[in-house]
Parts: C-alpha cells; structure tokens; sequence
C-alpha cells in the first residue's frame, strides 16, 4: 500500500472536496478537463475496455462511459468512491464500475486485462519508488499492445505559478531544493509529488514503454485568460490549443499526460 495512504484518505475525505473540484469553475480545472479529454477522444474507442487508477468521483469514468466498451474505476479514497458509485447508479450506466483500490497493488486484476489503462490521479501523489510500483502494475494489467496513460504534476509549471502570483515570495532557496531536487512541496504534508517530463519518460523507458505523446493540459498563463476580454480570449484559446500540441512545451505545463505503448 501507498506509504501515505492515509494522508490521502484524509485529503479527500468523504469525496466532497474533489466533487467540488470537479464542477467548480476556476479555469486552470477546465482547461485541464478539456484537454485530457481531448487526448481521450484521440486514443480511446468504443471498442477499449478502460481502467481508470485515481478515478475520483467519477469525471472521466462518467464521460468514458459514452465513449468506451466498459470501464473501471478505482481510487484510494472510501469517499471519492461513494460518489462515484452513487453516480453510476442514479445513471443506470451497466458498462461501468468503481471500487477502492491502491494503485501500487493492483492484485485483483489479472495480467493482461485492459486495453486502456489511465494512471490518472497516483503521480500527484507517491514518491518515486511508489511511482514505480505503480508504473508496474499499470504495465501488468495493460494488454500488449494496449495504452497506458500517465497524468502527472509538473515541477516548474506549480512553482513558476507561485513565483509569477508572489514574487516576494518565491522562489526562494529552500523551494529550489523541496521542489526542484526533492519534487515534492513540503508544506502540503508530503501528499503532493512533482516531477518533469524527461523524468517521466525514463521511468517509462525502465519499463519498456513506447512513448506516444507527453502533452501539456494545462499552464500558469491560464487562469488569466478567462479574465480578459472576449477578443484577447479567442487568441489566448488559439495560442493554449498551439502549446496543448506541443512537445517542446510540456515542461511548462501545471499538469501534463504521458501516452505510452505496452
């Protein structure tokens, strides 16, 4: 099990606090939503049967359920669990399902049993030997030749955010070391891990992973854009689509997705 798994449980308590990320209306959330969705609809068919690690309560599970043969969710937390399984039942969905599950122990799946795995919520959270665990079960229960995808926390997208919002502030030697070296900010009880994507791409590398794409979904200039006028919006939306497309400019993304090949 997760060595802080019970930080995590703790963090999300009875699933309410992601719901509300979920819906709420803060604009770095969205263009993260719409652009994992994006990389969703590129890779995924009605034909894949999906499995979602770090389901939450449901976002992606609810907007698979459209667009996939079956899917799977599973998350850490009793209460993001609760709400998704109330979701599924309240929309009668019979291709889609949700348990509590540790993602750097995946027993109860088989070898070889998705065509789509989604590692979506554990990278935010587990120190790098625990990534790894994960990364290998992710692989396991991935049929060959299947996708596995990988969202993960950029290091310098987070503290570029910081040092743009409170430049008296940051960044600041003791940041340099917790964030740069460690990629883990420690002011937020070691539940939140950050890492980079050529450091994504070697532990996928270790495992013999084809790496498809590693794109960003989200950066530190988005929140700004839905504040603007509806003339600078459209060019901020066409410039975000350019950089959303855009390996060269992953590394300054808050939040990025690694698409790999079993």
């Amino acid at each position: 099990m997760a060595s802080n798994a019970d930080k995590i449980i703790q963090r999300y308590g009875d699933g309410t606090r992601e719901e509300n990320r979920n819906s709420g209306d803060r604009s770095d959330y969205i263009m993260e939503y719409k652009y994992t969705k994006k990389l969703l609809d590129k890779y995924i068919t009605k034909e894949h049967t999906v499995l979602e690690i770090g389901c939450g309560t449901g976002y992606y599970g609810m907007y698979l359920s459209e667009i996939c043969k079956s899917y799977y969710g599973i998350d850490i937390a009793p209460g993001n669990i609760d709400l998704f399984q109330k979701k599924i039942q309240n929309n009668k969905l019979a291709n889609v399902e949700a348990t509590i599950g540790d993602a750097t122990d995946l027993a109860i799946f088989e070898d070889n049993s998705f065509d789509v795995v989604l590692n979506f919520g554990t990278m935010y959270h587990l120190p790098l030997n625990e990534r790894k665990l994960s990364f290998s079960e992710t692989k396991r229960i991935c049929k060959k030749g299947g996708l596995l995808m990988f969202a993960y926390i950029n290091k310098i997208g987070v503290y570029m955010g910081s040092c743009l919002q409170e430049p008296d502030k940051y960044p600041n030697k003791h940041k340099n070391k917790s964030i740069l070296v460690d990629g883990i900010d420690d002011s937020r009880d070691s539940i939140y891990w950050f890492t980079m994507p050529e450091e994504m791409e070697i532990i996928a590398k270790e495992f013999d992973l084809k790496i498809l794409d590693n794109l960003c979904v989200d950066y530190v200039l988005t929140p700004e854009m839905y504040s603007l006028s509806s003339g600078n919006k459209d060019a901020w939306e066409e410039l975000i689509k350019f950089m959303c497309s855009s390996r060269s400019c992953t590394g300054f993304a808050n939040h990025a997705v690694m698409v790999c090949k079993k």
